[in-house]
């Protein structure tokens, strides 16, 4: 049985959608589990082993340059590898227009995906066979993990298995990577509404020092680099004699920060991809939500995960350093 999951984008989506892959591996052992993402996010997929195909795409990129002679190639390769060989069952995810022309393009017996009510982007939902019912109160990991059981009748109500894995890098391998125990701060967002206030990522940082951890600052765009060079600066100042080594490492590829994140102690991030990573990859992660629903989006995994905040409720330092401490300890 050849099973396409479509789940293209965000980062964090993809990460949410990873229990499906292990809810169908334990369903139906011997299917064949294809995934179309986001050429950027492809890595994640690949660190789960019960997906056995990646189809990149690069929807993000194309369409931009629509009308460009290599746009055109490039989707002409990607449709060839989609319709090569048929599909006894498509998964839309996302239910988005843009993920159910993949689904409808995408050789199959049956597509499901969310129903008209369900779905972020309603007409999406006319593209499929079986329409399941998703509400969206439900956390975001159960909704994803709903299209599957709709398709395939298997129960749900068991914790989510999101299966990464993935070699932690050593400090023999980067210059800037602590030799000892490490704490992973992830301080940049996509909106300054959701930025967390600098003194409390100090505080917290300090913290994190007092109790012998090394800090590395996560980044991914100029902005935030800065911002992590200076929150770096002001913890190594604000610790005193009980200063350990600060890291901001250069720009990381989505596999090597999947490997700084797997040898991390403790993560600490705002509500972004990467700290939704650390919580599927196990580590103990603490998220904090300064303008998106904290309990739906709440961060999940095998590990200790705890969510702080809201829209509009800014976490105090105290109850994010409470946490810590009592991750700390496990």
């Amino acid at each position: 049985m050849r099973i396409l999951i479509v789940k293209m984008s965000s980062m964090g989506d993809v990460v949410h959608a990873q229990p499906l892959a292990s809810d169908l591996r334990a369903a139906l052992p011997s299917a064949q589990i294809v995934w179309v993402v986001e050429r950027s996010f492809a890595s994640i997929c690949r660190l789960n082993p019960t997906v056995d195909e990646v189809l990149p795409i690069a929807w993000r990129r194309w369409r931009k340059r629509l009308f460009a002679a290599d746009t055109h190639a490039e989707m002409a390769d990607f449709h060839h590898l989609l319709t090569a060989q048929p599909f006894d069952l498509v998964l839309d995810c996302q239910g988005l227009i843009k993920s159910a022309l993949v689904a409808r393009i995408a050789p199959a017996r049956l597509r499901v995906g969310p129903a008209w009510a369900f779905a972020r982007e309603p007409l999406a939902s006319l593209a499929y066979g079986r329409r399941a019912v998703v509400p969206r109160d439900w956390h975001v990991v159960r909704r994803n993990r709903a299209i599957g059981a709709a398709a395939c009748g298997y129960d749900i109500d068991t914790p989510p298995r999101f299966g990464l894995s993935v070699a932690p890098m050593h400090a023999s391998e980067a210059p800037w990577m602590p030799s000892g125990r490490h704490a992973l701060l992830v301080t940049g967002a996509s909106r300054d509404e959701k930025l967390w206030p600098e003194t409390h990522w100090v505080r917290t940082a300090v913290r994190l020092q007092q109790a012998g951890l090394s800090l590395i600052w996560f980044w991914g765009s100029d902005t935030e680099r800065v911002r992590a060079e200076r929150l770096a600066r002001l913890a190594a100042e604000s610790a005193g004699d009980r200063a350990t080594g600060q890291s901001v490492p250069p720009f990381l590829s989505v596999h090597d920060a999947a490997r700084v994140i797997a040898g991390a102690s403790v993560v600490v991030g705002l509500d972004t991809g990467f700290t939704h990573l650390a919580g599927a990859l196990g580590r103990p992660t603490i998220a904090i939500f300064c303008d998106f629903d904290a309990v739906q989006c709440a961060v999940s995994g095998d590990g200790y995960c705890a969510s702080f905040g809201g829209v509009g409720q800014v976490p105090a330092a105290d109850e994010v350093i409470g946490a810590i401490e009592q991750a700390l300890t496990l």
